[in-house]
């Protein structure tokens, strides 16, 4: 097994790079920080890479690259990885910042990049929009949640957070809530991506700022019960879903293994467990539009 600490970009598909160029910049708020081979490259306004965009027959998440320590040998990474029967290949410049990574697929066929060292590819650039901290989590629809976690787990060391029954399943690499899950659909894909905001007030804002543009709600505002964080979630030109959050639990102690306390909790401790029939605090309840997703 290795360990993963950190979720770095998202590598998108699509039919128009330009269109969703326009809508990852002039929109979510990220920024251009370099275009190659018919490849774009957009960070946040720390100059963190997030998204890479690729031209594709249909519009898709084809990989996910993942930071593990900068001290890690690159040999062990691999000997981790064939440990577990996973077959793997050494890349060079994968993308601006990143000089190498060692990358597998996942059972469904998703490319997985591990790398050791990044660099910031720019800060403080200027950008338009909505302007987030980080790209937070990803989740795919699923055959099997649990042969995905078990993977997951095994493989790349993530942990455990939550359960929702038996269709839903959280995940982390690091202190926060979730980085990557799981829910059981009937076509493998992705559900939504997932963007941090700084706070209640951001999310107001983007409210305003997505109303402006006419880009109309599928869900939310409201608070979930797993993770806890404020949600709301719209869809982009390629019809995915975009989820907006903030407040996000974190799990700073894993040795302890309870979330930061936090005046919206109802257990106490809060702990990772199986959510059941009360799944969100407060808000109303999804739409058809974002629920067809899984169908």
């Amino acid at each position: 097994m290795i360990q993963v600490k950190r979720f770095s970009h998202a590598t998108f598909e699509t039919p128009d790079v330009e269109r969703q160029i326009d809508y990852f910049t002039q929109v979510v708020g990220l920024a251009v920080a370099g275009r190659e081979n018919g490849k774009a490259y957009l960070a946040t306004k720390l100059g963190d890479l997030a998204v890479q965009l690729e031209k594709g027959s249909e519009s898709r998440c084809t990989r996910l690259a993942l930071q593990t320590d900068p001290h890690a040998d690159f040999a062990d990474i691999r000997k981790g990885l064939e440990a577990e029967g996973v077959r793997c290949d050494t890349r060079k410049d994968a993308a601006p910042g990143v000089p190498r990574v060692v990358t597998f697929q996942d059972p469904k066929g998703t490319a997985i990049d591990v790398f050791a060292e990044q660099a910031p590819i720019g800060k403080n650039q200027p950008v338009a929009g909505i302007g987030p901290l980080k790209l937070g989590h990803l989740a795919f629809c699923v055959d099997d949640p649990k042969a995905f976690a078990e993977f997951y787990i095994r493989v790349l060391g993530f942990r455990l957070s939550d359960w929702i029954q038996d269709w839903f399943v959280f995940l982390r690499c690091g202190p926060d809530h979730h980085t990557v899950n799981f829910v059981r659909g009937k076509r493998t894909m992705m559900h939504h991506v997932a963007f941090e905001l700084k706070d209640w007030a951001q999310i107001q804002s983007a409210m305003d700022f997505l109303g402006s543009k006419n880009i109309q709600l599928s869900w939310g505002p409201g608070r979930h019960g797993p993770g806890h964080n404020i949600y709301t979630y719209h869809r982009n030109p390629d019809d995915q879903i975009v989820e907006l959050f903030t407040e996000l639990d974190k799990m700073l102690d894993e040795s302890l293994g309870y979330f930061d306390p936090r005046p919206w909790h109802r257990d106490r401790p809060q702990v990772p467990k199986v959510w059941d029939k009360v799944r969100d605090i407060w808000g109303t309840p999804p739409t058809p539009d974002y629920i067809r997703q899984r169908e």
